[in-house]
């Protein structure tokens, strides 16, 4: 466990009434010396069994990782998992348990981390694997006729109105199921960056096709890996 140095936590002011558990929690972390390391031992004893969870949930579509593998991907998550705890006390309002909010942390790091790790060793499709995501079939000639076109201008859309990156981006994750943070670690950028590149692609296709008259629901992408 990495153990973070020690820090003066200000008080927090929540938005509700702390119950007896978060204020004893609240208090022994922003406390100073045996207080304070004996609350972060169980702090991180409560992240490890919560990464130790998603990761066994997890497991199954993971078969190539072995044991002390996933063990190693939960230590890991759970000392991110109580770095970023220590760093946001102030954010904790007090709407549920400390221990609900903290075991969150864990159990967001642990996915991350399962995420990248699949990914690991894998290229990234940046080129359409499929278009069909984008239009159902439909129960006629004159419906798949419909459809056919509409896939050919968001096809021609795609090259014309995004820039080369807004593409990379649209392709990668809403097409290509492309984790956003693995995309955001390969690209050397930032998942709140990519959320906005893809929610810029997606409006400026939207404004192009509702301009020559058509009208469909792009797909997020980003949230299916959650």
């Amino acid at each position: 466990m990495r153990t973070p140095a020690p820090a003066t936590v200000a008080p927090v002011a929540p938005a509700v009434s702390l119950d007896l558990e978060s204020r004893a929690w609240i208090e022994a972390l922003g406390d100073q010396g045996a207080a304070r390391d004996d609350a972060i031992a169980r702090l991180h004893a409560l992240l490890l069994r919560a990464a130790r969870f998603e990761v066994g949930r997890r497991r199954p579509t993971l078969p190539h990782l072995r044991g002390n593998e996933l063990d190693d991907i939960a230590l890991e998550a759970a000392d991110d998992a109580l770095v970023s705890v220590l760093a946001r006390l102030e954010d904790f309002e007090g709407r549920s348990r400390f221990s609900t909010w903290a075991y969150k942390f864990a159990l967001l790091e642990a996915a991350v981390k399962l995420r990248k790790r699949s990914w690991q060793g894998r290229e990234i499709p940046l080129e359409p694997e499929s278009w069909s995501l984008f239009a159902d079939r439909g129960s006629s000639p004159e419906d798949d006729a419909e459809q056919s076109e509409l896939l050919r201008e968001i096809r021609e859309a795609t090259e014309s109105v995004l820039t080369p990156h807004q593409r990379r981006v649209l392709v990668a994750i809403a097409l290509n199921g492309v984790p956003i943070d693995v995309l955001a670690e390969r690209l050397g950028s930032t998942r709140g960056a990519l959320y906005k590149t893809l929610h810029d692609a997606r409006q400026k296709l939207r404004a192009h096709l509702a301009a020559r008259g058509l009208a469909i629901d792009l797909p997020e992408g980003g949230k299916r890996h959650g």
